[in-house]
C-alpha cells in the first residue's frame, strides 16, 4: 500500500549546506573557461545559484568542494548505472592504466569490450568504438550517406544526437521542412541537409517520407526520447517509422546514447521488437569514461575505411582505459541480475512518488526501467516537447535549489532525466521522495 512520506523537514546530512567553496572555483573557472564550464547545462542557468563542484563520489553519493553529501539521481548523466568508483570498474582501470594510458595502436581490451557489445546486439555485426556520443552518431550518419549515396537526414524534433553541426536544427513553422540552425556557427547549407519532423505525429512522418523518401540517407531517433524529457513514444510510431524507412530505402538508426544497455543487457529496439539499421552507443558502455560506439550490420560497416570509402579515425577511440572500464561494467550487467534490481528500485520510487501525487495532482512523473522524469503539471504526459506545460518548469526550478539544501542531486535542468543506479537502496529512495514531499507541500 501506498504511504504518504514522512513530512518532517529532511536536512542536509552534514547540516545547513556550505557553498564558499563552490562559490570560490565557479568564479575561478569563469574567469578561464566559457561561462565557467565545459557543457552548457553545468553552469546552472536554468535553475539559478551555483553549479555544485564535485570532489568524489561513492556508490549513490558524492560530495562536493564544500564536503556537503548528496544522494546523487543524475549519475554523470546516466554512465554510471553500477554507481559512482565501483570496485570492479576501479579496478580494471587502474590496471589498465598503470600498463599505459594510450597507445594510439590496437590492443586487445578493444576485442574484449567488442565482443559484450556485440553479445548485447546480436543482430548487429560490426561495432567501431570512438569516444563520445556525438561522434558516434556524426560517424554513423556519414556512413549512411557512403551507403546510400544519398544526401538528407531526417530527425526528429526534442531528440538530441549530440552537436555535430547537421544536428544542431529545428522545425520551421511547418510541421515538415527542413532544418533552420539552432546554433550559430551552423551555415544554412548544412542545417538544409537535415529533415525535421514532430515525435508522436504520424501524418507528418508520412509527408516527410512523401516529399524526401528518395533523398533521405537515415533516419535517426532516439527509440525512447530522453534528452527533452522522457518523451516515451507508441510503439506503433516507431513501427511506422520503420515501415517508411524500408518503403524508402531509408536506413534507420536507433540513438541509444541514453537508453542502450540502460533497461536490458541490450538495447531499446529490443524492448519494442524494432530492429534498426544502425545503433549508437556512448554513457555506459565506458563505464564512466569517455567512450561511443556505433552498430551495423558487416555489409555496411565495411564501408568504412580502411575496407570501404567512408572515412573515420580517431586517436583515442578504443583507449585502453576506457575500454577496461566498459568490459569491467559490462561484466557486471551481462547476467540480468543488475536490471531486475533497478526495476525494484523503480516500482519502490513509484509507491513513493503515488504518495506524493495522492495529495499534489500536479505531481507526475515518467519512469522506464532505471530512468525517469519528474513532470510537474497537470493533464496527459507529453510525447513531444511542445506539449510540456511551462508550469512544469517553473516548479521544477521552484524545487532544485530547496532539494540541494535538502541534500538531494537532481539535474540541474527541468528537461533532462534522473537515473537509478544498483548503488541505490530504500534509504535513498526515501531521502528522495521526503525532500520531495516537503517541498511541495510549500510550493
Amino acid at each position: 500500500m501506498t504511504q504518504r512520506p514522512a513530512s518532517n523537514p529532511p536536512a542536509a546530512r552534514d547540516g545547513s549546506r556550505r557553498t564558499a567553496k563552490s562559490t570560490e572555483f565557479f568564479q575561478h573557472a569563469c574567469d578561464l573557461m566559457p561561462g565557467g564550464v565545459n557543457s552548457p547545462v553545468r553552469a546552472f542557468r536554468s535553475v539559478g545559484g551555483t553549479p555544485v563542484f564535485f570532489r568524489a563520489g561513492e556508490g549513490a553519493e558524492f560530495v562536493d568542494a564544500d564536503g556537503n553529501r548528496y544522494v546523487d539521481f543524475c549519475m554523470s548523466w546516466g554512465p554510471l548505472i553500477l554507481g559512482h568508483a565501483h570496485p570492479a570498474v576501479v579496478d580494471a582501470v587502474r590496471q589498465a592504466a598503470g600498463e599505459g594510458l594510450s597507445f594510439g595502436a590496437p590492443n586487445a581490451r578493444e576485442i574484449h569490450l567488442a565482443e559484450r557489445v556485440l553479445k548485447a546486439f546480436p543482430e548487429l555485426e560490426r561495432v567501431r568504438f570512438v569516444s563520445s556520443g556525438t561522434e558516434a552518431v556524426m560517424s554513423a550518419l556519414r556512413l549512411a550517406r557512403g551507403v546510400t549515396g544519398r544526401p538528407l537526414v531526417l530527425k526528429f524534433e526534442g531528440c538530441y544526437h549530440g552537436h555535430a553541426d547537421s544536428m544542431l536544427v529545428k522545425a520551421g513553422s511547418g510541421l515538415v521542412t527542413q532544418g533552420l540552425a539552432d546554433s550559430a556557427g551552423v551555415p544554412p547549407e548544412i542545417a538544409s541537409l537535415t529533415v525535421v519532423v514532430p515525435l508522436d505525429d504520424d501524418e507528418a512522418l508520412k509527408a516527410a517520407f512523401a516529399s524526401h523518401g528518395p533523398r533521405l540517407a537515415a533516419a535517426i531517433i532516439e527509440p525512447m526520447p530522453a534528452n527533452n524529457g522522457l518523451l516515451l513514444q507508441r510503439t506503433e510510431f516507431l513501427r511506422l517509422l520503420r515501415e517508411e524507412c524500408d518503403k524508402a530505402g531509408t536506413l534507420l538508426i536507433f540513438d541509444e546514447v541514453i537508453s542502450g544497455l540502460r533497461l536490458r543487457y541490450g538495447g531499446y529496439g529490443h524492448e519494442v521488437g524494432i530492429r534498426p539499421d544502425m545503433v549508437t552507443l556512448g554513457k555506459i558502455v565506458g563505464g564512466g569514461m569517455p567512450v561511443g560506439a556505433f552498430l551495423a550490420r558487416r555489409e555496411h560497416m565495411e564501408k568504412l575505411a580502411p575496407l570501404g570509402p567512408v572515412y573515420q579515425a580517431g586517436t583515442l577511440s578504443g583507449n585502453p582505459v576506457a575500454m577496461a572500464a566498459g568490459r569491467a561494467t559490462m561484466d557486471e550487467l551481462v547476467g540480468g541480475e543488475a536490471y531486475s534490481r533497478l526495476e525494484a528500485l523503480g516500482r519502490e520510487l513509484d509507491g513513493h512518488f503515488a504518495g506524493i501525487r495522492a495529495h499534489h495532482a500536479w505531481f507526475q512523473w515518467v519512469r522506464r526501467g532505471s530512468v525517469f522524469w519528474l513532470y510537474l503539471a497537470p493533464g496527459e504526459l507529453p510525447r513531444r516537447p511542445d506539449r510540456i506545460l511551462p508550469e512544469a518548469r517553473e516548479r521544477y526550478v521552484a524545487l532544485h535549489g530547496k532539494l540541494l539544501d535538502r541534500g538531494v542531486y537532481l539535474a540541474p535542468s527541468a528537461f533532462e532525466v534522473a537515473f537509478l543506479s544498483t548503488a541505490h537502496n530504500e534509504s535513498h529512495l526515501e531521502r528522495l521522495a521526503q525532500a520531495l514531499q516537503y517541498e511541495c507541500d510549500r510550493l
